[in-house]
Order: C-alpha cells, then structure tokens, then sequence
C-alpha cells in the first residue's frame, strides 16, 4: 500500500518540540483514491535528525481508550509517554504512530473484546472467539515511513518479537530495547497474557 509525506509541522508538547509528519495512505483522488486523497492518516513524531543509524524509534498503534479516555486495563498511553520522554532525554528520535485500534481489530471490536474479557476470556481468546488473529496488525507502514525519514539502523523500543520480526522482514535493521512500564493492578493480567502467550520480552 502506497504512503505519502502530506503535511508537517512543529509540535510542543510536554516533553519538548517534535515535527509532526503526517502521512496518508491509498492513491490521490483522481487516481482511484477516495474523494479526500486518503484512505487513513498515520504520523511520524520526529525529533533531531533522524537520517542515518542508531536511531531510537517506539513504533506504536493507536488506542483510543488507553490514550485518549484514560483506560488502565493497558498500559498503551504509559508506553507512549515514556517513548517520547526517551527520545527527548537523547535529542533524537521518532515515534511513528499507526492507526491499528485494539491489535488491528478496530474500536467497536475491542470493545467487544472487552466485554468477552469481562465474561472470563483473555486477551488472546477474546480476539479469536470473535474470529480475528490474536494480532492483526501490520508494519508495512511503519517501514516505508522509517524509509521515507532517512533511517537506517534503528534502536526499537518494544517487547513484542513479531513487532522485530515484522520490520526485519521489510528490510528494516533493528536493535530491539525492551520497554516495559509501570502496570496498574487492571492490566496485570493482560500484561502477563501477552508474555506467556505472545511471547512478549519479560
């Protein structure tokens, strides 16, 4: 799927200035794109000069309950904000941020998720009990847009081996960082969940 560099900006935030770059998916209008020239919109949170190696990157998918309601039954937003503070400790580095809701599943089905959650299943057998893959998600994105921003070696902060192994397979030299964060007594259990059965790094 094609991506396209659509618009850039600086950005303060609490933990200093980035550029946001925002880039679109699919083909411009005209060209057998939607009427907007888009089909989604992901972004590349960038700091200092990212051309070149030993770039700290955090690769992260979106989660509208976690980051934008406040929800403790994940550790999405924590994951986030200690991203960002790293990558402003050092001077340099990028958080692409991906529209991959709930492992790729979408809002309305991680709240489905939720619910069979709440009924006693995991976050694993929620998401295949409503017939998805326990992860959906996909990297070819975060690829292209690490290629468009000049990056070679990159230092991923992450504890997922699919996420390494995904990148890896696109092209993309990675050292992984684990990068865990502090769990709430909500998200203990999906935390130990995705160790034991997602092999995340312990």
């Amino acid at each position: 799927m094609p991506v396209t560099r659509y618009s850039e900006a600086r950005l303060p935030t609490p933990h200093g200035e980035f550029k946001l770059v925002v880039y679109r998916t699919g083909l411009p209008a005209g060209l057998g794109g939607s009427a907007t020239g888009a089909d989604e919109e992901h972004v590349a949170m960038v700091l200092g000069d990212v051309r070149g190696d030993d770039v700290l990157v955090r690769v992260h998918s979106s989660c509208f309950t976690g980051e934008v309601l406040g929800s403790l039954r994940c550790d999405c937003r924590e994951q986030l904000d200690a991203a960002l503070a790293r990558i402003a400790r050092e001077g340099r580095g990028v958080v692409v941020y991906l529209v991959q809701e709930g492992r790729g599943i979408g809002l309305g089905n991680k709240i489905r998720a939720y619910a069979l959650q709440d009924a006693g299943a995991d976050t694993v057998d929620a998401n295949l009990q409503l017939g998805f893959d326990a992860d959906l998600r996909s990297y070819d994105l975060a690829a292209a847009i690490l290629r468009d921003l000049g990056t070679g070696t990159i230092r991923l902060m992450t504890n997922n081996p699919a996420k390494i192994a995904g990148l890896e397979n696109l092209g993309v030299a990675v050292v992984a960082e684990p990068h865990w964060v502090a769990s709430t007594e909500h998200a203990a259990e999906y935390l130990e969940v995705k160790k034991q059965k997602m092999g995340h790094i312990a």
